[in-house]
């Protein structure tokens, strides 16, 4: 029996590699897997080259491009006719390939790779093993995680591998291809096309947790994140305290560490069911926190809250009386976390601060998938035009700047009432936007007077504007290009309120 092995990942392909050769296998090697072996693990191996008879050419790249390796991976054991030929040619039969492929995706998300170096670490030859094992599968095994040596070197040492278990490690190959093969092409259709979308998108999802349900108890839920390789965001982050995350709990922490990720100033969200129903910025942690819980007390409770910093004992402590059930944040003060761990069912979640970041922004329809690029308007206060007779002061434009930031991550018809950097009313999701605006009214009782209002989509009529001037409102942040823009900037006009056009929009269905 003979076993072809070339991994860049060498963790435990020495004892692999061991327990391989004390069952019997003749071990083939190449380049450094070949000087692990024999150098590091004192292990009898032959070179590539030897076998093939041809010497590796052009600085390694061809090497076990060979017809005896890829005869030997081929040949179907029961063809009398590929058994013949392999004789005829002196071609011994490759009964288990173990690979794992070059860095690609590790080398290209170096912040100074260059195109030579990525071209240099697109591995052929491995891929190519893969391919010609896991085809042969019910002959040749193939094995790409070191998560399988154990159990394949005692099957192997045993001849008990089944036909599923053979079956499974192909499936397994083909994906390791299919990821890599998927971050290639990604690399180069963002290096051609890096301002549009490309003609075809290769997606590759790899299943990282089972939930203990989907949105619903009857539906199956399951967390899965792009390729192979490590994650950031919230699919990538820390658990530290409390039950199993739910797939909701995953939905709404995502909704609040987007949300506060967003400021660059300390900021606390608490989320419902998607939506920032609390949020403010201060330099207090602790005083951010209240103020956002404040903002709407009634619908805080249950909800998720993230941080942008790292949470404070005071913070913590600040939180005790409220029942949540996630809080996500960069990271956690000892004391904090002696604090929060008393809540025995909240979960803790801690989150790098940067990657994690998909390419573009995917939402399934029947049939297909509707793809967009990422990100809501960024343009700030030094973008906007002021189209009243009164432009915002220096504390009403702090505020709606704020408020801007906040209607992006708030569901369509969003309307946001914003005073002090906090969020004191929010209407979300209506069929039209005078009714978001009675909602965050009523949501904002008295604070709403001097306080500022946030659009994420032109107002279609003054109806909006005389609302919002009944209940207080000061200055208007919105996209503007109504029609009737004319009469919504009279409407302002005439109570006195400032209001400034952004000439883009932030609608988010």
């Amino acid at each position: 029996m003979k076993a072809l092995i070339s991994v860049y990942d060498k963790t435990g392909i020495v004892e692999f590699s061991r327990r391989l050769a004390a069952a019997g296998f003749e071990l083939i090697s190449t380049g450094g897997t070949h000087r692990t072996l024999s150098e590091g693990g004192g292990l009898a191996v032959r070179q590539v080259a030897e076998v093939t008879g041809s010497p590796e050419i052009l600085e390694g790249r061809v090497k076990t491009l060979h017809p005896v390796i890829h005869a030997g991976l081929l040949a179907r054991r029961d063809s009398p006719d590929h058994l013949a030929e392999l004789a005829k040619h002196g071609i011994d039969p490759i009964d288990l390939v173990v690979v794992n492929l070059y860095p690609f995706v590790a080398t290209v998300t170096k912040p100074d790779v260059t195109l030579a170096d990525a071209l240099e670490n697109i591995d052929i030859g491995g891929p190519t093993m893969l391919r010609a094992a896991a085809k042969n599968f019910p002959s040749v095994a193939v094995v790409v995680d070191p998560a399988d040596y154990s159990w394949v070197a005692e099957k192997m040492a045993r001849h008990s591998l089944s036909m599923e278990e053979r079956r499974d490690l192909a499936a397994k190959a083909f994906h390791h291809v299919s990821v890599y093969d998927t971050a290639v092409a990604d690399y180069l259709t963002a290096t051609s096309e890096a301002d549009s979308l490309p003609d075809k998108l290769t997606l590759s999802l790899k299943k990282v947790a089972v939930l203990r349900y989907g949105e619903n108890p009857h539906q199956q839920g399951g967390l899965y994140v792009l390729g192979d390789g490590p994650t950031g965001g919230v699919a990538g982050a820390r658990q530290l305290h409390g039950r199993e995350v739910s797939f909701n709990n995953l939905m709404d922490a995502d909704a609040a560490w987007r949300t506060v990720s967003d400021f660059a100033e300390p900021t606390a969200a608490v989320v419902k069911h998607a939506n920032p129903c609390g949020l403010a910025s201060h330099e207090d942690q602790a005083e951010a926190y209240r103020r956002a819980y404040e903002g709407d007390s009634v619908s805080a409770f249950g909800g998720i809250v993230g941080y942008n910093r790292t949470v404070t004992a005071a913070t913590a402590a600040a939180m005790g009386p409220v029942f949540y059930e996630v809080v996500v944040a960069p990271g956690y003060e000892p004391e904090a976390l002696k604090i929060l761990r008393k809540k025995r069912n909240l979960r803790l979640l801690a989150v790098e601060r940067t990657g994690g970041a998909p390419s573009y922004d995917l939402r399934p329809i029947s049939g297909g998938l509707l793809v967009q690029t990422l990100g809501a308007a960024t343009e700030g206060p030094a973008e906007w035009k002021t189209v009243t007779n009164r432009a915002p002061s220096d504390a009403e434009l702090r505020d709606l700047a704020f408020a801007w930031k906040a209607a992006k991550h708030i569901k369509s018809n969003a309307i946001v009432f914003a005073k002090d950097r906090t969020l004191v009313g929010m209407g979300a999701g209506q069929p039209n936007r005078v009714v978001s605006v009675h909602l965050a009214r009523r949501t904002a009782g008295d604070k709403s007077r001097e306080s500022v209002l946030a659009s994420d989509a032109f107002f279609p009529f003054p109806d909006n504007i005389e609302l919002a001037a009944e209940a207080g409102i000061t200055a208007i942040v919105q996209p503007g290009g109504s029609i009737r823009d004319n009469e919504v900037i009279d409407a302002a006009n005439q109570s006195n309120m400032a209001m400034v056009f952004t000439g883009v929009r932030n609608f988010r269905h």
